[in-house]
């Protein structure tokens, strides 16, 4: 399957669409610290306004209620997810990623380290985290598609329960660019967990599409990174024409880094 994967990355037809688990490594901030600071901005014991199995999502609604916009989260967690340029160089699967010269990047993370480390490494790319960016692109560059939206613009951000429903719609502009950038391209899922049900309802969505257009069987493969086997959603999976590559390294904290090193070998190979 890597070596199928490979021959589509040299061809440029993979679409990467890159989670929070690609900043594990740079030791950002998860979802439980985010809400943690939301309670003691608050003025809550976190423990109290999060008990066990509390929905994130509709903390951060909460938040947003409470101090009438995001503002003041959206600066920390800007200052919270920065990363110094030489802890950026020093990390494999950003240079990976340059490396692989992907045509087209999406992230559903809010942080600025993939445009970053293409900056540090001189590879010239275009931000988008909006319809006037799309307008905008440079062409025959990256493109780096901020879907969750971007700091720059609190607006864009998709944080509380009510920004999610709204982008579950899959109607928005970003959305429609989606499905036309993977009409004709692969797409390669990294750094998510299968227990996420935006990303679940996102490649559900896509198979149905394909399916109402009559041309399931003639859609280009797509690709999702586990770390570990989940034979009933791989099997889900499967019948919505996602192939999930498994890892088999015994490090989870560089399983994503060592799938990465096998892809480029491959490619190295086809050359």
């Amino acid at each position: 399957m890597i070596e199928d994967l490979a021959k589509l990355v040299s061809q440029k037809k993979v679409v990467l669409f890159a989670g929070a688990g690609l900043s594990v490594p740079l030791g950002l901030p998860n979802w439980s610290s985010l809400i943690g600071h939301m309670a003691s901005e608050l003025g809550y014991d976190p423990d109290v306004l999060v008990p066990e199995g509390a929905d994130h999502l509709q903390i951060a609604e909460f938040y947003k209620l409470e101090r009438n916009s995001i503002g003041e989260l959206r600066s920390w967690m800007d200052r919270s997810w920065h990363v110094p340029d030489n802890r950026l160089l020093e990390s494999r699967l950003h240079d990976q990623i340059v490396e692989l010269d992907f045509p087209l990047i999406y992230t559903t993370n809010y942080d600025r380290n993939l445009e970053r480390i293409h900056e540090l490494k001189e590879k010239p790319f275009s931000k988008i985290k909006s319809v006037l960016d799309v307008a905008n692109a440079l062409p025959g560059v990256t493109q780096i598609v901020k879907f969750h939206g971007d700091f720059d613009d609190d607006d864009s951000l998709v944080v509380t329960e009510s920004d999610y429903f709204e982008r579950l719609q899959f109607e928005a502009p970003l959305d429609i660019k989606f499905r036309a950038d993977v009409l004709s391209r692969s797409i390669l899922f990294v750094g998510y967990s299968l227990s996420d049900l935006n990303i679940r309802l996102l490649l559900y969505k896509l198979h149905k599409m394909w399916e109402k257009a009559g041309f399931a069987a003639q859609r280009p493969p797509c690709f999702i990174f586990l770390l570990r086997p989940d034979p009933v959603r791989e099997r889900v999976l499967a019948s919505r024409g996602i192939h999930p590559i498994v890892s088999d390294s015994l490090n989870p904290s560089t399983a994503l880094e060592e799938m990465f090193d096998k892809l480029l070998s491959a490619r190295v190979k086809l050359a």
